[in-house]
């Protein structure tokens, strides 16, 4: 896919049929936020709320995730949220391969327009198809920076697992710091 303008990335993502997520979908959750963001979140898809509303992290986890940036000092606006996938995958399960390999150029592209500094994968499904496939589980490289293509990466834990398991919110947080400290130190 070559690189697209904003408005056509939307429009071809709101009308896409690559997949068969595209037929059980309400909405499609293209992603939002700040344009020329240094930071980018990614998550791995849409939930009930984020396809009903048809924007992502708006449910439960996505209030959580606003908490944690106003803990270190950002606001939901000043960055760019995305998903691997911009279809909910029925029942909140994770996106096969294929689902994700079809929606990859459109994140792609959103990176391409948004052109963060940092990307900051939340849950194992984006640190697998933005940092390295390799890994299963999000534990080994929680919370370390990567260089990818001129961009710094990292993975920590999705806010849907911490709103399973809040015992987690500690290490993200101090993630969410490093974010904020690395943010601060780029031009």
């Amino acid at each position: 896919m070559s690189l697209m303008n904003l408005k056509d990335l939307i429009d071809t993502c709101m009308s896409c049929q690559k997949c068969d997520l595209a037929s059980s979908r309400k909405n499609v959750a293209f992603g939002e936020g700040n344009l020329r963001a240094k930071i980018m979140l990614i998550g791995e898809g849409p939930g009930a709320q984020e396809d009903a509303q048809g924007r992502p992290f708006v449910g439960r986890a996505g209030k959580l995730l606003d908490k944690m940036l106003m803990e270190v000092g950002l606001k939901r606006e000043e960055v760019y949220i995305a998903n691997v996938v911009k279809c909910r995958p029925p029942g909140n399960r994770v996106p096969s391969q294929q689902e994700a390999d079809d929606c990859l150029p459109y994140l792609r592209n959103q990176v391409a327009i948004v052109r963060p500094r940092i990307i900051v994968c939340l849950g194992a499904t984006a640190m697998n198809y933005c940092i390295d496939r390799s890994y299963k589980a999000i534990g080994p490289i929680r919370g370390k920076w990567f260089d990818r293509k001129g961009y710094k990466l990292m993975a920590t834990y999705h806010p849907a697992a911490l709103l399973r398991d809040p015992k987690k919110l500690d290490v993200v947080m101090e993630d969410f710091r490093s974010m904020k400290n690395l943010s601060d130190s780029i031009e």
